[in-house]
């Protein structure tokens, strides 16, 4: 069957997509069952759920991009096409992908040519669907696209190879990649979650304005329900591959039918405590209360939404990060600390270039707190890290870990600093060794040169950290990729427990995690800190993370500290421009849901 061409001055009736009985499956099992969509033009409608719900999946079955040896069935019909995309062939689906539908993907990095600039190849989508007629005209128009998705000095952008730029210019060429030939339907699957909480905010605006200036229909994909609440009028919510429910999203995020629903509102909800004061989880979400978004409440909830009351770990008069208490020593003193890179030449004949990583930056961390690190991509956080743990060098200053002197030790002098500060890593899976089993790894950090552990000591501690992360016993016996990502990361935390540190140091240790997982982890964290009595350093870009765990909280930016406080302090009252951006970028389930109240109200 030869399918029509589509033009925008062709005749549009009835539904902008429809998808009927969409089921998607491998030969052994169903990923996605019994799909239904009905998308008017203009409609933002949001796909939520956990990593294997299935939403990714049905996104890939609607561009017809679906790997080897998974098929689909059902319909799957676009507004101005005859055909069914599931039975059209990868010859028709061409002519549609790029043109009436198009798709940001979550990593643009690896959507993009690394080999192309990044003009050519806005052009070449233009070019290839012959919405525009001439190599220079694409040119001109592509320019024109990267000014619309407001990159600074689009015209030198264009000549720029992807690796040449951050992040989210990297997302915004996908964004003017996507736009380029008017799609009647923009699919985004997770577009924001490896941005910085600037960078997200900049990026969520520009993709609704620009399908609101188009008239774009947008399917949202995202596990993050403030988004959501951001962007999108109409919600479904995916779990094991079936929609368990759907609707307005004000009224599915305040009043969810499905007890699923319930469970990833409560996860998300960190302004929300159960009895206990711990965040609520999936297990115990039958307590929570959604959010209330009646109008007469929108001036009351959102970003004056309160955090939950919990006894801060330091006496209150320890407000500043910077005032060590008196009397006491600090587990952690940082004074003058500077850090200067040498990048290599960009050309033969080029001079190396000078990176102040840190800038002469000083605090304190006392017995007890719950410190937090704050700060986006480039700010400093990671080699601070690295210097605090001794697996870098300071170029300059002071840094005592538990007593032992950082700058210019030897590694030999490092043993016991090691010991008493462990870390736990962003990515669990890239931090354990796929070799070995849990129980080596959990004792790894024991093994020190030329000693031998005992083996019924072995036995028993492994069991001790096992029971204090929430995981059976038997987990010892087997190997990393036989748990799940929550699980692998409660792995992490056992191995970093196990030498009895005075120092935690968590590493964005929830940022790859489900919402559901996360707030399991966050309690599990914050229980084991009461329990070991552990000094808790927090770094994150993720302030409502940070603003539930910490109580005391520098914030960085550029290799500084700008400002330096009580998490109260800070997030109530910021006094510097930058902070000021990062709270009033950061966004939540309840202050969301109060913007789109009280935008209704009006």
């Amino acid at each position: 069957m030869t399918v029509p061409e589509y033009t925008s001055a062709s005749p549009v009736t009835g539904p902008l997509l429809q998808v009927d009985d969409l089921t998607v499956a491998t030969r052994h099992r169903p990923l996605v069952e019994r799909f239904n969509l009905n998308m008017s033009r203009s409609e933002r409608v949001g796909l939520i759920g956990e990593s294997g719900s299935g939403k990714s999946m049905t996104a890939t079955a609607l561009m017809g991009l679906l790997p080897e040896g998974v098929s689909a069935t059902g319909s799957i019909r676009l507004a101005g096409r005859e055909a069914d995309l599931v039975t059209s062939t990868d010859q028709q689906l061409r002519r549609i992908r790029g043109n009436d539908m198009t798709m940001v993907f979550q990593e643009p990095l690896s959507a993009l040519n690394p080999l192309m600039k990044v003009g050519p190849q806005v052009a070449e989508i233009m070019l290839k669907h012959k919405t525009i007629a001439g190599r220079a005209a694409a040119r001109a128009k592509a320019v024109d696209m990267l000014a619309s998705v407001r990159l600074p000095d689009p015209a030198e952008a264009a000549r720029a190879y992807p690796h040449q730029l951050s992040g989210g210019q990297r997302q915004r060429v996908m964004l003017a990649m996507a736009l380029a030939n008017d799609p009647a339907l923009l699919l985004c699957d997770e577009p924001t979650t490896a941005l910085d909480v600037t960078v997200q905010r900049q990026v969520l605006d520009l993709v609704l304005e620009s399908v609101q200036q188009r008239g774009t229909g947008l399917l949202f994909i995202t596990h993050d329900l403030a988004v959501v609440a951001n962007v999108c009028d109409r919600v479904l919510v995916m779990n094991n591959g079936v929609v368990v429910e759907e609707g307005a999203t004000e009224e599915v995020f305040s009043r969810p039918q499905h007890p699923y629903t319930r469970g990833l509102l409560a996860a998300s909800d960190l302004d929300a405590s159960d009895s206990n004061g711990r965040l609520f989880t999936v297990a115990s979400a039958s307590a929570y209360v959604p959010p209330s978004v009646d109008r007469d409440d929108a001036g009351r909830q959102g970003a004056g939404a309160h955090r939950p009351d919990r006894a801060p770990a330091v006496p209150a008069e320890a407000a500043s990060a910077a005032e060590p208490i008196s009397g006491v020593e600090p587990v952690i003193s940082v004074a003058d600390l500077t850090r200067t890179y040498q990048r290599g030449r960009t050309s033969l004949f080029g001079k190396p270039t000078e990176v102040r990583a840190l800038r002469g930056i000083s605090f304190d961390v006392m017995p007890g707190q719950r410190f937090g690190v704050v700060g986006e991509s480039g700010s400093g956080k990671s080699t601070l890290l690295r210097i605090l743990a001794g697996l870098d060098q300071p170029t300059a200053g002071s840094v005592r870990v538990v007593g032992n002197e950082v700058a210019g030790a030897k590694e030999r002098d490092l043993t016991q600093l090691r010991q008493q500060l462990q870390i736990v890593f962003q990515d669990p899976m890239g931090s354990l060794n796929p070799r070995m089993r849990v129980q080596d790894i959990i004792v790894e950090p024991l093994r020190a040169p030329g000693q031998k552990l005992n083996a019924t000591r072995q036995r028993k501690l492994v069991a001790e950290m096992l029971a204090a992360v929430g995981l059976p016993q038997d987990a010892a016996d087997r190997f990393p990729h036989q748990f799940s990502g929550g699980q692998r990361q409660r792995i992490s935390i056992a191995r970093a427990l196990v030498c009895e540190p005075r120092v935690l140091v968590a590493d964005e240790p929830v940022s790859a995690l489900d919402v559901s997982v996360r707030a399991q982890v966050l309690n599990l964290l914050s229980d084991l800190v009461d329990k070991y009595q552990l000094t808790l350093i927090f770094v994150s870009h993720d302030l409502g993370v940070v603003r539930r765990i910490c109580d005391n909280v520098v914030v960085m930016n550029q290799g500084e500290i700008v400002e330096a406080g009580s998490t109260a302090q800070i997030y109530e009252n910021p006094q510097h421009e930058y902070t000021r951006t990062l709270v009033s970028s950061s966004m939540s389930l309840r202050s969301e849901l109060a913007a789109r109240a009280a935008v209704a109200s009006r």
